[in-house]
């Protein structure tokens, strides 16, 4: 197995999610991450509100994941996915609306309470720009090892 430069490896991931498809689609901006956390940063647009004129709860279900996912990315257990060309997988997303955000931004911060071998549970809050909740959100992975011997 690789080892791996954390700074190297935030350098390439911090380049990775600004060339990445979806989060240009809809505005995600990493503030933050490292092994265990992550907080990204949505602007309010038009074209991402609901019919009510607030944030898309679909939008903010999406802000959950991408979060989860980026506080996983640096995790030891990560690298030894990716070394190995193997997957983790969300099994099961929660999402608690508990407000609508009608301006300015959302700041999604995510962490991973238990990062096991094969299941890893995350849970990620919401807020707005005045730091009130806007969602709390949970998530399963299955972490499913490859082939050590698999070319890359």
């Amino acid at each position: 197995m690789a080892e791996h430069d954390p700074e190297k490896l935030r350098k390439k991931l911090s380049e990775l999610a600004e060339r990445f498809p979806l989060f240009r689609l809809l505005g995600v901006e990493m503030l933050e991450f490292r092994p265990g956390f992550a907080r990204t940063r949505l602007p309010l647009r038009d074209d991402l509100r609901n019919a009510n004129g607030v944030l898309h709860g679909g939008i903010i279900a999406a802000l959950i994941d991408i979060t989860i996912t980026q506080s996983m990315l640096m995790t030891d257990e990560y690298q030894r996915v990716r070394d190995t060309r193997g997957t983790m997988t969300s099994v099961d997303l929660r999402v608690k609306y508990l407000r609508p955000l009608s301006s300015g931004h959302a700041i999604c911060e995510a962490t991973v309470p238990h990062l096991g071998r094969r299941i890893t549970h995350a849970s990620a809050v919401v807020k707005s720009a005045e730091d009130k909740p806007i969602a709390f959100g949970d998530s399963t992975v299955l972490i499913t090892p490859g082939d050590a011997a698999a070319p890359k």
